[in-house]
């Protein structure tokens, strides 16, 4: 009795630990280009995560961060993401007006999103669909934790495998009707590989326009990342790693570090079902 007790506060532990702080993962994090495969119907996903991106102007951290995906139905999944982060600027006068302001730390922009495929892969042909994204205004515009209106990410993305081979991107444009923030677009590709049961290894090349004087990305850079999966347990709890320069452009710094877990079934059972799976 003392034994199931102890496995149900593990349990119970780990799913608190994933809540306050971030199948088989193929694509999307770590990495800044995303793909267009929905997780499978009734199935669900949580990433407890941080990273950082910064420039010369400012760096830009979030942690603890935490991700959700549900598989909702057939080809579609949606998508939340709930972020603690902070805004460093540098307060050198060679770039202003950006980078000038004080630090700040706090609740930011909610994203939600709804990923579709509307091209499934076959022999021949790569998988299609896009990943449309709603920033939510809950960060302060005030302190720069937010953009104080809803913004928007509308990408298409590609995706085939073979073996132990898959190559995935596309491109997409940013809308942030702003003051301060531009319209922009962005893109990428990316190139990874399953190396034996344990770990899957990527690199890609990440392209953005400028963003505007009030992010930390005021002019464009190309970006080269590579980074990765460690499977914990193969296909359900994994270790994510990322980290990237720019090759061209506004000299940036990308990296992520996070903890990925995957369950679900055919009869969708959720929560229940995934304490009957590990208790």
């Amino acid at each position: 009795m003392n034994g199931i007790c102890l496995r149900t506060k593990t349990t119970l532990l780990l799913l608190v630990l994933l809540v306050v702080t971030a199948g088989d993962l193929r694509a999307g994090p770590p990495f800044q280009t995303d793909d267009p495969e929905p997780i499978e119907f009734r199935h669900y996903e949580v990433y407890l995560f941080g990273t950082t991106d910064g420039t010369p102007v400012e760096t830009d951290p979030v942690a603890p961060a935490f991700e959700a995906n549900w598989g909702a139905a057939p080809n579609l999944h949606l998508h939340i993401i709930l972020p603690f982060g902070a805004i460093l600027p540098s307060n050198n006068p060679r770039y202003a007006p950006a980078g000038i302001g004080t630090k700040a730390y706090g609740f930011e922009d909610i994203e939600l999103g709804a990923k579709y495929r509307f091209i499934k892969e076959t022999k021949h042909r790569p998988e299609i669909g896009t990943f449309t994204m709603f920033e939510i205004p809950t960060g302060s515009y005030a302190k720069g934790l937010g953009v104080g209106r809803v913004w928007y990410k509308l990408p298409v993305w590609a995706q085939k495998s073979w073996g132990h081979w898959t190559t995935y991107g596309g491109a997409g444009y940013q809308i942030v009707p702003q003051t301060g923030y531009r319209n922009f677009t962005y893109g990428g590709w990316l190139l990874q590989r399953d190396i034996g049961k344990k770990l899957t290894l990527g690199a890609e090349v990440y392209s953005h326009g400028a963003e505007g004087i009030a992010t930390a990305q005021t002019k464009s850079a190309t970006m080269i990342d590579i980074g990765g999966y460690y499977y914990i347990r193969n296909p359900g709890l994994q270790i994510l790693f990322a980290y990237g320069h720019t090759a061209f452009g506004q000299t940036e710094n990308y990296a992520y570090l996070g903890l990925y877990h995957t369950w679900g079934s055919d009869k969708g059972k959720g929560l229940n079902g995934f304490l009957a799976h590990h208790l």
